[in-house]
């Protein structure tokens, strides 16, 4: 038996980075530099694994919607093991929401083909957490999420999600779309012999017109959510030093009761 499993990654802005909107509100991609979701590559390494522990044979694909410089979360994917990646790349995709979004993957998804798709929990620029349960609606298949643990047995995609007081034990016939979390297990480190292969793994690259999406249907034109205003977080100040000359403690006790804390 074969197992096609689609994995969906995002490219985003170094979140230790000094990040602007553009004019348009939308995240000014071209002053900041980018790299793979650290929440995705959770995603990569359960994809993996599943693919280390399994006897059939596994295809583990990424996949990626945005810009040029996406094919860079797509190479770290690659290196990290992953066996081919498709990227979606169309101007009219910038500015699409998390809804738009879920329906360039489910039509990708659809036309790579695919038994198990996995995701991260949440994207760390956006941090919605909604894609896997739009994907899974798009697709007409079960989802499992926030997963910190997965196989795939016999048809059947399994999962333990930890909660707050309890955790259930869930599992889902295959096709499925499953989410994990950052408790999954650590991601691997790209070894040089996998950087090295990555360079040779294929990777397709499709726009709207492949996928029979409609300009209208994505980017700023498309979106069910809007931007109306954005402001600069303010500069970090000194702060108030409170020095101890016998009345140290009332000074801080009255700074603290000021700001509400006490």
């Amino acid at each position: 038996m074969s197992l096609r499993i689609v994995v969906t990654v995002k490219y985003v802005p170094d979140a230790t980075g000094d990040r602007h909107f553009a004019d348009d509100l939308t995240v000014d991609r071209d002053d900041v530099d980018g790299l793979l979701s650290e929440l995705d590559e959770y995603a990569v390494e359960q994809a993996l694994r599943i693919s280390e522990n399994s006897d059939d044979d596994v295809e583990v694909t990424v996949l990626t919607v945005g810009p040029e410089d996406a094919k860079d979360a797509l190479r770290k994917a690659l290196s990290m093991g992953a066996d081919k990646a498709i990227h979606v790349e169309d101007d009219d995709l910038h500015g699409t929401d998390a809804i738009g979004t879920s329906l360039v993957l489910a039509k990708a998804i659809e036309k790579a083909g695919y038994d198990l798709v996995v995701s991260g929990m949440a994207s760390t620029d956006g941090t919605m957490g909604v894609v896997p349960a739009l994907l899974a609606e798009r697709l007409g298949v079960p989802q499992v999420t926030l997963l910190s643990e997965v196989s795939v047995e016999d048809g059947t995609v399994k999962g333990r999600r930890d909660g707050d007081a309890a955790s259930e034990q869930l599992e889902a016939s295959l096709p499925a779309v499953v989410s994990v979390t950052d408790q999954s297990g650590e991601a691997r480190y790209p070894s040089f012999k996998g950087i090295m292969a990555a360079k040779k793994k294929p990777v397709e690259s499709w726009d709207l017109e492949d996928l029979e999406i409609e300009a209208e249907e994505v980017g700023l034109e498309g979106s069910y959510t809007v931007v109306d205003a954005a402001a600069e977080r303010p500069a970090r100040t000194a702060g108030t030093i409170v020095k101890d000359e016998g009345e140290g403690g009332k000074q801080l006790a009255e700074f603290l009761a000021g700001q509400k804390f006490i």
